[in-house]
């Protein structure tokens, strides 16, 4: 029996350049996929009002340290140096797997809570064999999309970070991407974390990038975050190790040179920016327009919320304010008027969307509300005080909605927020991080104390 839904009557902001917006119309869902979008659709199915409502496709974070959940906000004034050693160095070699699948449940909870459909997580807190199953279960419990990324451990900066001598351990990389990722259609799929030239030696970089391509999933590295990792030339480093491709994200990219960014769009890579952490915590200006200059399609994501909010509404507006604020500066200094390519905010809209399921390979399935695509939705609230009146669809979303605005959440035809409150155990995934957050701090008192 097909199970159908229908949203009705709603401002659909579709993604898709053959649809386009329609002011008021209807998404059909048939069995988890979109099968129609167009005015007065008329089905035997679940009705959802969606009068007063922006639809949306899902929002997609492309890189996301889901564990640190449990340690949200305890670096607020952080710079990258810090990170490293308050974060790194500090708590990660405390965390059980108890603690990753505390902090995967609740962070992935918290994305969907925000309208997030789709996450990348860059799981680098590997620390034993039971740390990446813990971080794969709490993803499947919450139902979110996600790509899971299997990254490093980290027990100690010294091993694991800066001319690292250690790479991820492959078989515990195989036995995850035959348990868990036998098909890459599932909800679920796989990626590798890696760390990169400057941060391993060449020989750590190629045996990772080649478990990687033997296993045909894809790569995701940071890289040019900050002025050191600006000069460690990491792209240049892996085109003249000969590992430049299709299949590897570049995440921040802050400080890449002209020659960087021409082997990126050349090798057909793809790029994540996460705004208000790059603005916040020093790693450069967040390069959304110059990746479009080189005909990339830059994605946003939330990178920390040990320093920084969880939700994709921040980093639309940390992106639009802090581009169109350097093109300004730029232009005034130099008695110019601005380029009619200054960024918009429908251009917004698109990085959290489409672009993003673009970057995390889910492309075909997700990004825009497409029939045949699988049904990842989202409806903002549009009569609230800080929206209504809507005159701009597309700026309500990127300029003035919150996530208290997300009134509704599909994933794969799965409703996961109804009415503006999630359909979860969420006193449960509070308590499980709460507890964490107690045990953490009782170990990092403890370790201090030794």
């Amino acid at each position: 029996m097909t199970n159908r839904t229908v949203l009705r009557g709603g401002h659909v902001l579709s993604m898709d350049p053959d649809i386009g917006d329609l002011p008021r119309g209807d998404v059909l869902i048939e069995d988890g996929r979109i099968a129609a979008v167009r005015p007065d659709i008329s089905a035997d199915a679940e009705v959802l009002d969606m009068t007063g409502r922006i639809v949306i496709p899902g929002f997609v974070d492309t890189h996301r340290h889901t564990w640190e959940a449990s340690i949200r906000n305890v670096a607020p004034d952080a710079t990258l140096d810090d990170y490293f050693v308050d974060i790194l160095d500090t708590f990660a070699p405390l965390y059980t797997p108890e603690d990753v699948y505390a902090a995967n449940l609740a962070g992935a909870l918290e994305c969907l809570n925000a309208g997030i459909t789709t996450l990348v997580d860059w799981s680098h807190i590997n620390n034993s064999p039971e740390h990446p199953d813990a971080a794969i279960r709490g993803l499947a419990e919450s139902g979110i999309r996600a790509q899971y990324a299997y990254g490093s451990a980290n027990t100690s900066l010294a091993d694991y970070w800066f001319e690292s001598k250690i790479a991820i351990p492959g078989d515990d990389v195989r036995r995850i991407r035959g348990e868990y990722f036998a098909s890459d259609d599932g909800l679920l799929t796989m990626a590798l974390a890696t760390r990169g030239p400057g941060f391993c030696l060449n020989d750590v970089v190629t045996a990772e990038w080649a478990l990687a391509r033997e296993l045909d999933i894809p790569i995701t590295v940071h890289v040019a975050m900050g002025r050191l990792a600006g000069r460690f030339g990491m792209v240049k480093q892996l085109n003249d190790l000969g590992l430049l491709g299709a299949d590897t994200t570049y995440i921040h990219c802050c400080y890449l040179s002209e020659e960087e960014w021409r082997m990126v769009a050349d090798s057909g890579g793809t790029v994540s920016i996460a705004p208000q952490v790059e603005l916040q915590m020093g790693h450069g200006w967040p390069p959304v327009m110059t990746a479009v200059e080189y005909g990339l399609r830059p994605s946003l994501s939330i990178d920390v919320v040990t320093t920084v909010p969880g939700d994709m509404f921040t980093q639309m507006r940390a992106a639009f304010g802090a581009e169109r604020a350097r093109v300004n500066a730029d232009c005034w200094k130099a008695n110019m008027p601005v380029p009619e390519t200054m960024l918009t905010a429908r251009q917004m809209l698109e990085f959290a969307t489409l672009n993003g399921a673009h970057v995390a390979g889910v492309e075909d399935r997700t990004g825009s509300l497409t029939p045949g695509k699988r049904a990842d939705v989202v409806a903002v609230d549009a009569t609230a005080l800080n929206v209504a009146p809507v005159h701009d669809a597309a700026a309500a979303v990127t300029l003035s909605a919150d996530v208290s605005n997300v009134d509704t959440v599909i994933v794969d035809g799965v409703i996961h927020k109804r009415d503006g409150r999630l359909v979860a155990d969420v006193d449960r995934a509070r308590r499980l991080v709460q507890e964490s957050r107690d045990r953490l701090l009782a170990a990092k008192e403890a370790k201090s104390a030794a």
